[in-house]
């Protein structure tokens, strides 16, 4: 278990959500709805009042925090030795193009692309232009 925790490995630190702030609640409310055994369709329905924007972000981000979890349990048995390919089973392989160290669909050991993957969408979700911390209230001040 101490293995999944290693900073140096693929798990990353959870995104926080500052308490007090609309998507702290919005969070909160999405955390209790699907661990309470609700209907998944119901959990995931846009409160009344609430922007629909804040509340994908919310799920976006809680997604990733999760595939990071799930993901650490497993990289140690998913090397380049043992994964040399990230595939989708016998049929598809995926490739990896980011438009700057790989400009063309490049065929990469499965641990590398999920390294790649979980950095991109890192740097997505902290991009404040995409995801941005400060809502409602902060940006009219």
């Amino acid at each position: 278990l101490k293995q999944v925790f290693n900073k140096d490995k693929t798990f990353r630190p959870k995104r926080k959500f500052e308490p007090g702030t609309q998507r702290f609640e919005l969070h909160k409310r999405a955390q209790a709805s699907l661990n309470s055994g609700v209907d998944l369709k119901a959990a995931v329905q846009l409160p009344s009042g609430e922007d629909q924007n804040d509340w994908v972000a919310v799920h976006v981000v809680d997604f990733f925090n999760r595939i990071n979890l799930i993901y650490g349990t497993i990289c140690e048995f998913c090397t380049e030795r043992t994964c040399p390919v990230m595939s989708g089973g016998p049929k598809y392989e995926y490739r990896w193009q980011d438009d700057t160290k790989y400009k063309k669909p490049t065929a990469l050991p499965a641990p590398q692309y999920m390294n790649l993957l979980m950095d991109w969408i890192e740097v997505q979700i902290n991009n404040e232009d995409i995801f941005p911390t400060c809502v409602g209230k902060c940006q009219e001040e």
